[in-house]
């Protein structure tokens, strides 16, 4: 379990369950956090497109924020570009099960009647 990542990142022990479920509420925060789970590190705007997002660039960077504040996924810089990443050891050491059963969740249950 980490500690502080820096100033950005919250640390493993400041991650609260509440505030990591309201990200994950929303459709394109989810759909962002499936792919990066499902494809591991990415660019920012190669993430845009393979997560299907018909959103602006401003509404993208909005999501990432919230995600990033969360503690749901680390953001690093590498030359001009953004690298983002899940923090699935700090999730499951939070919340154990937690990031597997969203991410396992048919999109069907996800969408109330």
């Amino acid at each position: 379990m980490s500690d502080v990542i820096d100033d950005r990142h919250p640390a493993t022990t400041d991650m609260r369950l509440s505030t990591v479920l309201a990200a994950l509420a929303d459709a394109a925060r989810l759909a962002m956090v499936r792919t990066l789970a499902a494809r591991g590190e990415s660019p920012c705007l190669e993430l845009h497109h393979a997560a299907g997002l018909r959103i602006s660039r401003s509404t993208f960077s909005h999501h990432q924020r919230i995600l990033r504040e969360a503690g749901i996924i680390r953001e690093r810089i590498q030359g001009a570009q953004r690298i983002l990443s899940v923090r699935r050891a700090d999730l499951d050491a939070c919340f154990p099960g937690l990031l597997d059963a969203v991410l396992d969740t048919p999109d069907a249950h996800l969408v109330a009647p």
